[in-house]
């Protein structure tokens, strides 16, 4: 039995059942909230699954949204929140291997089977107070397993991006997957290249900030996903490296520990570049010889910014990841910098997360923090308005001087501020000068 939570949003989910029972509908709470309140959980949303029509849904609510009229689905805005409300349905021929090709409206029982797993398949009725279980979805909860509803293999082709949901759950419920889906999961593993890159980095991007981002990576590797996604993650395995620095084992040993290092719930740019961060040393390895990186940093910067790309990342993310990438040795030097280069490092946006990337990266090899501790200690020395100034120069004073924006302002507003923390202006009067002269001398003919 479920036990009712205090939450203003459960209450609402409520509200839009009643209603829609009291006009005379069909009306359950489906999907992945009751799994997660059976598992006395809080959900993160709530779904509504019914047997009336959108145009019905949108007559007996006063703020409704339509989102997909062909899939009897519409939204409904209660009290600053929104709940999907989806007509039971049943699908058929999946031909894209996403949208079913055909939708036919039913009852329950038949909209559970269309479902994904049997956990995600229950339905919740909040007025009466019981579990509607078309297909042994509690059983599953109660052992802990990950399985499709009715045939695996028909429910992977249906829709590719369930392989990736069924490691997402597992790895964030810790179950196991049930032999007969992984078996499916193993054999068509393939399909998830056909998934779209948005869909792919959203499923990414939920799987690398969950409660065990290594965790679900080591299952995608032991079902044959991982080097699918990322083949260049699967070319670290056999990169032997030297043993007084990396006990561990190969790349893809250390790779795997580091992210495993970053506990859970990392964010998504310092978890994507834990798991690039040495995504250079296989090429690096190939041309100057075993166990041997040059450039390894760079080279892995570039594949890095590839990677990002065909994951359609946002430019800014894509910029991220590259430079902690590129500069996740960066603190092997940490003890020979000049003081004015440390100010430019702890002002640096990503600096916090270059800091793990290096903790992590550290104990996942010959575990020496004595840089990172370094670099901590004399962050923590300088006062924060010396670390990280007010500009003395902005865009906005570029403008009022007379410049044009465009590509020349972002160079010289980083060399004007490079001076600034090297201490070699202090002033505005003086940033200003700098930056005359470095327009002047920037600017083309």
């Amino acid at each position: 039995m479920i036990q009712r939570p205090i939450d203003e949003a459960y209450e609402g989910a409520e509200r839009v059942v009643r209603r829609l029972r009291e006009a005379g509908h069909t009306a359950l709470l489906a999907g992945g909230c009751v799994r997660d309140l059976l598992r006395g959980d809080l959900p993160k949303d709530y779904d509504i699954a019914t047997d009336a029509a959108p145009e019905r849904v949108q007559a007996l609510f006063e703020r409704t949204l339509l989102v997909g009229q062909e899939f009897g689905v519409c939204r409904v805005l209660l009290d600053g929140l929104t709940y999907e409300v989806a007509r039971f349905r049943r699908e058929s021929g999946y031909s894209d291997g996403r949208h079913p090709d055909e939708v036919t409206f039913c009852g329950p029982a038949e909209d559970a089977e269309r479902r994904d797993f049997t956990i995600n398949a229950m339905f919740w009725d909040p007025v009466e107070e019981r579990v509607l279980d078309y297909v042994g979805g509690r059983r599953d909860l109660a052992d802990r397993l990950i399985r499709a509803v009715g045939e695996p293999e028909q429910r992977f082709r249906e829709d590719h991006l369930r392989l990736l949901r069924a490691v997402r759950l597992a790895a964030r419920l810790q179950f196991e997957i049930e032999p007969r889906t992984r078996a499916a999961i193993r054999a068509l593993a393939p399909l998830v290249t056909r998934v779209s890159a948005e869909r792919l980095q959203q499923e990414l991007r939920i799987i690398l900030t969950d409660r065990d981002p290594a965790g679900a990576l080591r299952l995608m590797d032991g079902l044959g996903m991982l080097g699918v996604v990322f083949p260049e993650i699967e070319d670290m395995k056999g990169c032997e490296q030297p043993e007084n620095y990396h006990p561990e084992g190969d790349v893809f040993v250390h790779t795997m520990l580091a992210v495993e290092k970053l506990g859970p719930h990392p964010d998504f740019e310092l978890a994507l570049a834990t798991l690039l961060h040495d995504v250079g040393k296989p090429p690096a390895s190939r041309e100057a010889g075993p166990k041997r990186f040059p450039e390894h940093c760079q080279i892995g910067a570039e594949m890095a910014e590839d990677i990002c790309r065909r994951l359609r990342l946002s430019n800014r993310e894509t910029e991220r990841i590259r430079w902690l990438v590129e500069r996740h040795l960066y603190f092997r030097h940490a003890t020979e910098m000049r003081e004015s280069t440390l100010k430019r490092l702890f002002a640096e946006p990503g600096f916090c997360q270059l800091a793990e990337l290096h903790r992590v990266d550290a104990l996942a090899s010959w575990g020496n923090l004595d840089d990172y501790n370094f670099i901590m200690r004399r962050r923590r020395s300088i006062p924060e308005e010396e670390r990280e100034p007010p500009r003395l120069v902005t865009g906005d004073d570029l403008i009022g001087m007379g410049y044009e924006p465009g590509p020349l302002f972002g160079k010289v507003l980083k060399r004007v501020r490079d001076a600034q923390l090297e201490g070699e202006v202090s002033t505005p009067e003086e940033a200003r000068a700098m930056a005359r002269r470095l327009a002047e001398c920037l600017s083309p003919e």
